[in-house]
């Protein structure tokens, strides 16, 4: 028994929660899901985006190897564009052990980018070959040299989607530029001439 002096308050005290309440969780879920929303729909421009930049930028790596073999083997040598955005690089004439007609590299459609349309200039070209010196030659069979390649944006794309261009100069330089920026902006490199 205790004395009165000594009175004391018996109370059985509980530890301190340490997890979370649900309105809480549903709190921090709705945030999330909100978050996600806004960034998925980013997220899939940036992805169609890349895939565009790498098509267009392997085109014009594949034009630049046709370009660079021509001046190496002293010989004509062919950069071919095939269905969406694959290509092919052959020797026009023999070179080295190379006979005429071996491919030098190639690179399917779904490398690096899923399927990205092209339209090539003028319309139904596909072909561009390069002379020894590295500018453009005619093509063996007489048909039209490539001139422009354009790297379009998939079907059902956002409005986000940036198309870019592949140009080919007169002496055979190739580069990508951005179809869409505006003319007045004449000190932006990325735009097209």
């Amino acid at each position: 028994m205790l004395a009165e002096k000594e009175r004391r308050h018996v109370l059985i005290t509980l530890p301190k929660s340490a997890g979370f309440t649900l309105i809480e969780m549903m709190i921090v879920i709705a945030i999330f899901a909100i978050t996600l929303t806004f960034g998925v729909s980013s997220y899939r421009t940036w992805v169609q985006n890349t895939e565009i930049r790498n098509a267009a930028e392997s085109i014009q790596n594949g034009i630049q190897r046709a370009r660079a073999e021509a001046v190496k083997c002293n010989a004509n040598v062919a950069f071919t564009l095939g269905a969406a955005s694959s290509w092919t690089v052959t020797h026009v004439t023999a070179c080295g052990g190379d006979a005429a007609g071996s491919a030098v590299e190639s690179r399917a459609s779904g490398e690096g980018s899923k399927d990205i349309p092209v339209d090539a200039l003028p319309a139904g070209a596909t072909t561009i070959t390069f002379s020894n010196l590295g500018t453009v030659a005619t093509n063996a069979d007489a048909s039209a040299s490539l001139s422009e390649i354009d790297v379009n944006a998939p079907p059902g794309a956002s409005a986000e989607v940036r198309n870019l261009k592949v140009a080919i100069g007169l002496g055979g330089n190739a580069r990508v530029c951005d179809p869409n920026l505006p003319s007045a902006s004449s000190t932006d490199p990325r735009r097209c001439y």
